[in-house]
């Protein structure tokens, strides 16, 4: 099922020529030094997963406050050919990017299917995460995470469907974004909650986002618990220059028929304050 909207794309002629030629150049030196994984055609069992926060399309640096280059993120997207991506920091219709719906934009970009799951009302529209998909969709779910009482907690949440594959398999894809405030009290809630929630899943599970933790935090310890991560020595992707941190992940549930055949962070620097990662996981019969 083909779940585009036709939304939002005039808005996105509002962006000048001259930034849009300058950022088509740049982005094609920036891909053109970037690692890319090589791509398996002839496997059927192995699928390309990508996460990405993507920062609602807002390039990182001073000099580009405000602007919105939803192209840059596609194109980036687009450059590693995945199969599921798993967004955050997804704008749909709000004022600061521009009135657009950046879900279905990204959707229809890159010719995949997607839903979009909100978190929170924002700015005069919605905030949340995305997945997209080559596969066709089903079965949206939207789950709230707890969190304390701190009224400066961010609401969250964890968006899932299910992807039907080729060959008439069908499995879960999920994308989440915990909250980033320390201690890391309401991370550890919203781990145990994803666990919960996931822990009587029948179908093979695939969960990837931001989980604002590092992998010796606690929070990943108890994500581990029913997770299997795509790297345990995994790359950094925080911040985009000189990054230190590992906070964006690619998992799968315990017991699942999953082989991990490759992980990558990419280096990819001036589309979002995060580097996207990807992984490559083969699913055996």
């Amino acid at each position: 099922m083909l779940l585009f909207v036709n939304l939002g794309y005039k808005q996105l002629h509002m962006y000048r020529k001259a930034y849009r030629h300058f950022h088509f150049f740049l982005f094609a030196l920036l891909v053109a030094c970037s690692p890319k994984m090589a791509i398996n055609k002839n496997n059927p069992n192995e699928i390309r997963v990508l996460s990405y926060n993507i920062h609602h399309a807002n390039p990182p640096s001073k000099s580009k406050e405000g602007l919105i280059d939803i192209e840059a993120i596609a194109k980036v997207i687009a450059s590693q050919s995945p199969d599921l991506v798993a967004l955050q920091e997804v704008d749909v219709n709000t004022k600061r990017s521009g009135n657009i719906n950046e879900a279905v934009v990204l959707a229809t970009k890159l010719k995949m299917n997607f839903y979009f799951f909100k978190a929170i009302d924002h700015d005069g529209g919605d905030y949340g995460v995305a997945i997209l998909s080559r596969y066709p969709l089903t079965d949206p779910q939207t789950y709230r995470l707890p969190s304390n009482q701190d009224p400066k907690a961010e609401p969250r949440i964890l968006g899932m469907g299910t992807a039907s594959l080729p060959d008439g398999r069908k499995i879960r894809f999920a994308s989440t974004h915990l909250d980033a405030q320390r201690p890391e009290e309401n991370r550890m809630m919203q781990v145990k909650e994803i666990n919960r929630l996931t822990e009587k899943e029948t179908l093979p599970l695939i969960l990837a986002g931001d989980l604002n933790a590092d992998p010796n935090s606690e929070s990943i310890k108890i994500f581990d618990q029913q997770f299997v991560r795509s790297c345990e020595n995994c790359g950094f992707t925080i911040p985009v220059m000189n990054p230190r941190h590992t906070i964006d992940h690619i998992a799968y549930k315990k017991g699942n028929n999953f082989k991990v055949i490759s992980h990558l962070v990419i280096n990819e620097t001036y589309a979002s304050d995060h580097l996207p990662v990807l992984a490559v996981l083969q699913l055996n019969k």
